[in-house]
């Protein structure tokens, strides 16, 4: 993971109105002691919750009542060790609906958090972002834009990033403009029991090193479940299990900024691996997704090509395994013109896309006797599940569902394991 400063040497950052917090050296280990109680509080919510933020210490517990508040500017809290938690996803809610001056509604930048218990609702930017710390818990968070989808929503619901040793467990995810959870540049990582819905992503795993998403729920996103990386980032990602989930009917018309990487991103997909390697999709349930169920694609089908040459970055999904997967339905209604001529192209007016839609791109400067080497293969391994080539090196004008040249299996990938 790529840190700034360490923490004891970070400078406190004060976010409108909230006042500098104490910075303690070193990581701390999470406590359960200190308990603050704002049930009773006399003042207005909002400046105890601040308060409680500028005053706590390593191993300190804000207990949230239930509630609907009002937050009208933006939070923050640098102190490891603290535990942020409410009475339950829908009954403590923080709405930002009229929130000024700040990019996210509660912006955490310390180790050994946890939050829980709670919703975070109608942010004008991100709801929650999590930013250069390690041992930290999301739980129960709802993250929600209650207007429904609209590119005038916040871009992330839960925004973890260059984080180490993570969990997302049991949270919701509604209304995202770009992702509604996402976890970038970070690594070690368990997101799991989730459900995200009415996205543009569902869950987006970018520029992250070793990761596990699985028991998840992605439906009436515009893509499902995105395993992404992007250049000119500090971390490139791999190795990453998409396993148990949940993944269907993700055909939400796409609402994100252009020009964001997402907004590329066809409706009608379930699972998407865009420029990753080493990632494997095992024992999921994909269906109804009307572009395909799975898409694997180079930035070359992007328009990040530049980009990646610029940076000498590696844009080719490599080390891909496909198995064990139930599949149904999908591919009948492909996203575009481009797509919808694929389909007729290979499968006549009324069929549909194989589950598997690959751009086609590979390496040339890693073909071996004009082959991809065995350890670098797209490899599906899933019964009759088919696979289209979509040719786009050669500007889609031969599209194969040869499956022979996908007929292996790599060694499989560990699991994280997460240090509590």
């Amino acid at each position: 993971m790529q840190r700034g400063l360490p923490l004891m040497m970070k400078l406190c950052a004060a976010v409108a109105f909230l006042a500098i917090a104490s910075c303690s050296p070193g990581v701390p280990q999470r406590q359960e002691g200190q308990l603050r109680d704002l049930t009773n509080a006399n003042r207005s919510y909002q400046e105890d919750l601040v308060g409680a933020l500028v005053e706590a210490q390593p191993g300190t517990v804000i207990e949230i009542p239930a509630g609907v508040f009002v937050i009208d500017s933006g939070l923050a809290l640098n102190v490891d060790g603290v535990t942020l938690r409410g009475a339950g996803m829908d009954k403590t809610v923080l709405s930002f609906r009229g929130q000024t001056g700040s990019a996210q509604g509660l912006l955490v930048t310390a180790s050994n958090f946890t939050i829980e218990d709670l919703a975070i609702e109608d942010a004008p930017g991100d709801g929650l972002k999590i930013t250069d710390g390690e041992n930290i818990i999301i739980r129960r968070v709802r993250a929600e834009w209650t207007g429904g989808p609209a590119t005038e929503n916040g871009a992330y619901g839960l925004y973890p990033v260059q984080v180490r040793n993570l969990l997302v467990e049991d949270c919701v995810a509604i209304g995202a403009s770009d992702a509604g959870i996402y976890v970038g540049q970070s690594q070690n990582v368990v997101v799991r029991r989730n459900r995200a819905t009415h996205n543009v992503a569902g869950i987006e795993i970018e520029n992250t090193v070793d990761a596990d998403v699985y028991e998840n729920v992605a439906t009436e996103n515009t893509g499902g479940i995105l395993v992404f990386n992007m250049p000119q980032l500090e971390v490139t990602g791999a190795r990453t299990r998409v396993y148990n989930n949940r993944v269907f009917a993700n055909n939400t018309a796409n609402f994100a900024h252009a020009g964001t990487p997402v907004a590329s991103v066809p409706a009608g997909t379930g699972v998407i691996i865009n420029a990753n390697d080493q990632v494997e999709i095992f024992d999921n349930d994909l269906a109804d997704n009307n572009t395909a169920n799975i898409v694997i694609s180079s930035l070359y089908s992007t328009g990040y090509a530049e980009a990646a040459r610029a940076s000498g970055f590696d844009a080719y999904p490599e080390s891909i395994l496909i198995t064990g997967n139930r599949f149904s339905g999908g591919g009948s209604a492909p996203d575009g013109l481009e797509l919808q001529a694929l389909r007729v192209a290979v499968a006549g007016p009324m069929g549909r896309l194989p589950d598997v839609l690959w751009d086609g791109y590979v390496d040339g400067a890693k073909l071996v006797d004009g082959q991809v080497p065995e350890a670098l293969r797209i490899c599906l391994d899933n019964g009759e599940a088919g696979i289209v080539n979509a040719d786009g090196p050669n500007g889609y004008r031969n599209p194969s569902m040869d499956r022979a040249a996908h007929a292996c299996t790599l060694p499989r990938l560990p699991a994280v394991v997460l240090p509590w």
